[in-house]
C-alpha cells in the first residue's frame, strides 16, 4: 500500500512511439492486466499553495488561487482573450515564461480532426495529454495570444474540441494530416492579413516543414461503453487496469480522469 497525492500523469514517448506512463515515480505500463485499486482518504490539498481544502477547482486549485493565479485566468483556456498588452496580466513573470514565447498551431487526430495550440517546446506532451493518435504542426508564432487568434479563425471550419468518449473508445476517422495541412495552409495568408493589426508578432511566424508524429498508447482493450469513476461520489476505484490514454486510466469497471483529481490523497494498492 502506498499513500500518494494524485497529479497529472507523467509520460514520455519511447523510440517505438509508445507512451510510457508514470503516476509519481510508479511506472504504470507494467501494471496493465493487473488488479488496481485507489482509495480516497478524504484529504485534498491545493496543487499550488498546498492548503487543505474541501473542494478543488480547475483541476486541483483552491478558490483563492483560482481567483488570483495567472495559470487559472480565463485567457489560459481562451488565449485570444489575453490582456497582457492592456497591463492587466495577473503575473507578468508567468506571462514571460508561458505566454510570450513560441507557440505552435497544430492539427491532430483525437476523436477526429482538430486544431489546437500549445507551447512549441511541449508539442508531444500536449498531444499525448489529449489522446491524439497523430499530430502535425501547422506553424509557429511568437506568443500565445497570436496563436489563439489564429485558432479561433481556423475553428470556424475545423473542430477545436475532442469528444473524450470517442477518444477513449478509439473511435476516430482516419484523415491524411499532410493533405489537410496543405489545405489549411492555403487559408493562412488571408487569416494573417486580417489579424495583422492585432497580432503584433506575426512577422515572426514560421511555417517550416513538419512531419506527422504517430502516438501509440498502452491499451489492452478499449471500453465499448464509458462509465466515469468519481472520487467525490465513490471513494474507492477498483478494477483491472486495461489501458491508459491521454490523462485517463481505463479499468474494466470504468475510466478515471487523473487530472481532474489532482491534489486528492489516496491509498494505492496494486
Amino acid at each position: 500500500m502506498t499513500i500518494i497525492k494524485l497529479a497529472k500523469l507523467k509520460h514520455q514517448l519511447n523510440q517505438d512511439g509508445l507512451v510510457e506512463y508514470r503516476l509519481g515515480e510508479l511506472s504504470l505500463n507494467p501494471l496493465l492486466g493487473s488488479h488496481f485499486k485507489l482509495k480516497f482518504s478524504g484529504a485534498i490539498n491545493c496543487v499550488a499553495c498546498n492548503r487543505s481544502i474541501k473542494k478543488s477547482f480547475n483541476n486541483g486549485y483552491c478558490y483563492p488561487c483560482l481567483q488570483t493565479l495567472a495559470e487559472c485566468d480565463l485567457c489560459i483556456v481562451k488565449p485570444e482573450l489575453c490582456h497582457f498588452d492592456k497591463g492587466t496580466c495577473r503575473d507578468n513573470e508567468f506571462a514571460a515564461r508561458h505566454c510570450n514565447i513560441d507557440h505552435s498551431i497544430y492539427l491532430s487526430l483525437t476523436s477526429g480532426i482538430k486544431v489546437g495550440i500549445t507551447r512549441s517546446h511541449q508539442e508531444v506532451s500536449r498531444w499525448i495529454d489529449q489522446g491524439a493518435s497523430q499530430a502535425i504542426r501547422l506553424m509557429k508564432v511568437a506568443r500565445r495570444k497570436d496563436a489563439g487568434l489564429i485558432e479561433v479563425k481556423l475553428a470556424k471550419e475545423l473542430p477545436d474540441k475532442t469528444d473524450w468518449r470517442k477518444m477513449l473508445r478509439n473511435q476516430c476517422e482516419e484523415i491524411d494530416l499532410v493533405t489537410m495541412k496543405r489545405e489549411v495552409e492555403t487559408r493562412l495568408p488571408a487569416i494573417i492579413t486580417e489579424l495583422s493589426p492585432e497580432c503584433s508578432y506575426l512577422a515572426a511566424c514560421n511555417q517550416e516543414p513538419s512531419s506527422i508524429t504517430h502516438i501509440k498508447y498502452p491499451v489492452l482493450a478499449y471500453p465499448e461503453k464509458i462509465k466515469s469513476h468519481n472520487l467525490d461520489k465513490d471513494p474507492i476505484v477498483e478494477g483491472v487496469l486495461t489501458g491508459i490514454k491521454g490523462q485517463y486510466l481505463i479499468l474494466d469497471t470504468g475510466v478515471m480522469n487523473m487530472r481532474k483529481f489532482a491534489g486528492y490523497e489516496v491509498e494505492l494498492l496494486t
